[in-house]
C-alpha cells in the first residue's frame, strides 16, 4: 500500500512539473523603447520602431506613458488612418499599460488626447503565429515556441517512463 502511495505521489509530481515546463513564453516589447509612448519627434517614429520586429500571439506590448498626459486605445484600421478617437475597441488610461497580443491579425493603437495621433502617436502592427524574432532593443525575449515544443516532448517522455515504472 505504501509503494502505491509513493508511486501516485511521484506521478503527480511528474505531471505537475511537465505542465509547468510546457507553458509557452513570449516576448515583451516596450513600445518606443526608451522614448516610450509619447508624441514622437517625427510622425514615422513608431512605424520605424516596428521594423525588424516579428510580433506573434502571446507577445505583450508595454506602453510606458504618464497617466493623465497620454493614453492608449486600440482602434479599427479606419479610426487609425483618420485618427478618430471616439468609440475605441478598448482604452487604457493608466500607464504603463501592458497589452497581450492574443490573436493573429492587425492591431491599431492611438493616443486619444487631442492632436496626439495626428502628430504621430500611433502604432500599427501585424501579429502572426510562430516564434518571435531574435532579441531586439526594447524586447524581453523568452524561449520560442520551438523550444517549448521540445520541452513538451521531453516532458511526455518522462511522464511515459514514470507511468511504466510506477503503474
Amino acid at each position: 500500500m505504501a509503494m502505491k502511495n509513493i508511486s501516485m505521489a511521484a506521478l503527480v509530481v511528474v505531471v505537475l512539473a511537465s505542465s509547468v515546463l510546457q507553458s509557452t513564453y513570449a516576448a515583451t516589447y516596450t513600445v518606443g523603447d526608451a522614448t516610450g509612448w509619447t508624441i514622437p519627434n517625427n510622425t514615422e517614429f513608431y512605424d520605424d520602431w516596428t521594423d525588424n520586429k516579428n510580433f506573434v500571439v502571446g507577445d505583450v506590448l508595454e506602453f510606458n506613458f504618464a497617466t493623465g498626459r497620454h493614453d492608449v486605445a486600440e482602434v479599427t484600421e479606419t479610426a487609425y488612418d483618420n485618427c478618430t478617437t471616439t468609440n475605441p475597441i478598448v482604452r487604457y488610461t493608466t500607464g504603463p499599460a501592458s497589452i497581450p497580443l492574443n490573436r493573429t491579425g492587425e492591431y491599431h493603437f492611438i493616443c486619444t488626447f487631442d492632436g496626439h495621433c495626428g502628430l504621430g502617436q500611433k502604432l500599427s502592427i501585424d501579429v502572426r503565429t510562430g516564434p518571435s524574432t531574435a532579441p531586439t532593443p526594447g524586447s524581453t525575449p523568452n524561449p520560442s515556441s520551438s523550444a517549448s515544443a521540445l520541452v513538451a516532448t521531453i516532458s511526455l517522455v518522462f511522464m511515459s517512463i514514470a507511468l511504466a515504472l510506477f503503474c
